[in-house]
């Protein structure tokens, strides 16, 4: 028996980055931009002229984190914050964000990638995501 699933193509990938470069430069932040699909392989990658270093690494692992979970990465606060245990455990593991930038890319119901966004405090990188996705008529969850 097999499944079959959905995945981002380069292309939409690509169309995806693009969008959300020019969210980031309408609000003024130069922003990284990483867009996985739903097996965690890059896809797409840009840094904007004037992000900071750090965010290659948040961004990418913030679409790694959606990807490997599919929740959006703000969600994990909610989950996590009353559970001491599960708090310390997820924040000690590499690679888990648990702050906003980083959403799922839905199509048909179905998950086909993450995009990861950081260069700003996490609530710009959440409205560059969202930006980006709402651009492309994407849902955002």
């Amino acid at each position: 028996m097999s499944i079959v699933k959905r995945s981002i193509d380069a292309a939409l990938a690509q169309r995806l980055v693009d969008a959300a470069i020019e969210v980031a430069r309408a609000g003024g932040k130069p922003m990284c931009i990483a867009i996985m699909n739903e097996a965690r392989q890059l896809k797409a990658y840009h840094a904007m002229d004037g992000a900071p270093f750090v965010s290659e690494d948040i961004a990418i692992n913030k679409a790694w984190t959606v990807a490997s979970f599919g929740i959006p990465t703000h969600a994990w606060w909610d989950f996590i914050k009353e559970d001491g245990p599960l708090l310390h455990g997820v924040v000690q593991t590499p690679r888990v964000v648990v702050y906003g930038g980083g959403y799922p890319i839905m199509e048909d119901g179905q998950m086909i990638g993450a995009i990861g966004v950081s260069g700003g405090h996490y609530s710009d990188d959440m409205a560059v995501a969202r930006g980006a996705l709402e651009a492309l008529g994407l849902p955002v969850g």
